[in-house]
């Protein structure tokens, strides 16, 4: 009788889809799910090595689409985005690399020097894929980059809602310095003021205190203060 073979465990994953070999990344099912689901971008010229890299994503489950030479726009919904960076394109300034809802960058680099590794910071990549494309380290540095870049993600937002804090705090102390200065009240009494005013117009304090603010510096506009001529 033939040896039995037990199969693979569940989750292990090679990138042409066939039984793991040694040295094979285990992928839980939320992750391999997830891969499965991207939207994926590769500017790569249209030669072996881009081929294949975008053969192997296919294999892995992803939906690719291929770009060259580099495009100034990506599609929308592009979750990862796979950059040739070669001497020819690294002093183009590509905007959709530094916007807020930019995709995870990979950089895919024939060789190294400071220029092309500087090439690779411009562009914000969370991973580097040497050329050329081997299927070892690509599913490794999926993972790796889309990981980073949720993180970075998330930073951005708590980093955005934090300074957005900072600032009604801010506005909220020179609101009420207005109204104790134009209407006589104490700071208690102003925080009463704004905050009624925010119940009854059904907005945020940080809002009232906006207005107030804003309303102030208009008011005194062109208004000389003492001992200007």
């Amino acid at each position: 009788m033939p040896p039995h073979s037990n199969p693979p465990p569940a989750g292990d994953l090679s990138v042409d889809g066939t039984a793991p070999k040694r040295h094979t990344l285990r992928v839980t099912p939320p992750q391999l799910k997830e891969l499965r689901l991207l939207k994926i971008a590769v500017i790569h010229p249209d030669d072996a090595d881009g081929r294949q890299l975008t053969q192997q994503l296919q294999r892995i489950g992803c939906q690719v689409q291929a770009f060259w030479p580099p495009v100034q726009v990506l599609p929308d919904g592009i979750d990862v985005a796979f950059m040739a960076v070669q001497p020819d394109f690294i002093n183009l300034r590509f905007e959709w690399t530094q916007s807020e809802d930019a995709p995870a960058i990979i950089a895919v680099v024939t060789y190294e020097n400071p220029t092309i590794v500087e090439a690779v910071l411009e562009i914000g990549a969370k991973a580097v894929l040497p050329s050329p494309v081997r299927s070892f380290g690509l599913l490794s540095a999926l993972v790796v980059a889309r990981e980073a870049h949720k993180e970075s993600r998330s930073l951005a937002r708590r980093l955005r809602k934090v300074e957005a804090k900072l600032l009604g705090v801010r506005q909220l102390a020179e609101a009420k310095a207005v109204l104790m200065k134009t209407h006589c009240v104490s700071e208690g009494q102003a925080y009463d003021l704004i905050r009624e005013q925010a119940m009854s117009k059904r907005t945020t304090m940080e809002e009232i205190a906006a207005a107030i603010v804003n309303a102030s510096e208009i008011l005194s506009l062109g208004v000389r203060k003492p001992g200007q001529n």
